[in-house]
């Protein structure tokens, strides 16, 4: 029965790997990032994208919703998805639906991640993560608020959502640290993609000193900072290991 049991999360696991690397073959034979990554081709299919928005909100934020919960799963990195959710939809309606999804998604691929992989993580991650085990055990919901809160110390998005894993932390605990750790840095980045949007209807043309100077982009980016800096007192001084 166990050696079932350890067949079925073998052959589960490997089309989970199987799922993702197709995923990403096929993103990125469709989508041209350079064309993502390009000024004239966002302003130029703007309009065509706010007035399907405008036309279709229900079905496109239930679109959208459930491909960020799907792209998060599959260890998708959060910046495009957040830049994107803040464009589209505005900073408001914008970060209820990227924070409950990229939740959502993080949440799945924790439970899965720890029920296919659990022994292969640990084994890679914990001799990096040891120290972190003492926070955990002392509060483990606070300790990822912040640790999520200061975007994980430069650990990257994939792996801060399935780090707990090393520790046992409880699927409730890390709903809540992970909605509430994530939701300054998130809202920052959304209002940004709200804020060019707003830069693209005002300029024609894009240059640096325009999209300094548009409060949409300049108000963001100091509460960035501002968070940086009290990501960085936090980690200085409360977590000197």
């Amino acid at each position: 029965m166990k050696l079932h049991s350890l067949n079925l999360k073998f052959v589960i696991g490997i089309t989970y790997l199987a799922i993702i690397l197709i995923g990403m073959y096929f993103l990125f034979s469709v989508v041209d990032i350079k064309d993502l990554m390009s000024y004239e081709f966002i302003r130029e299919n703007k309009d065509i994208i706010l007035q399907f928005k405008n036309e279709n909100f229900i079905f496109l934020t239930i679109i959208f919703f459930t491909f960020s919960i799907v792209w998060i799963l599959l260890l998708g990195f959060a910046l495009p998805i957040l830049i994107f959710s803040g464009f589209v939809f505005g900073k408001w309606w914008g970060i209820i639906i990227i924070l409950a999804s990229t939740t959502i998604g993080a949440t799945l691929l924790y439970i899965l991640a720890g029920f296919f992989f659990r022994e292969i993580i640990k084994k890679k991650l914990a001799p990096k993560f040891s120290t972190l085990k003492n926070f955990f055990i002392k509060n483990d919901i606070l300790y990822f608020t912040f640790f999520r809160f200061v975007g994980g110390g430069g650990v990257p998005y994939a792996a801060q959502n399935i780090l707990p894993i090393l520790f046992n932390m409880p699927i409730k605990n890390y709903i809540i640290a992970t909605f509430f750790g994530s939701a300054p840095s998130m809202f920052v980045t959304v209002s940004l993609g709200s804020g060019i949007e707003k830069v693209i209807d005002q300029n024609s043309e894009l240059n640096i000193l325009t999209v300094l100077l548009s409060p949409e982009i300049y108000i963001p980016i100091i509460a960035f900072f501002i968070i940086l800096l009290i990501a960085f007192i936090i980690k200085k001084f409360y977590f000197k290991q």
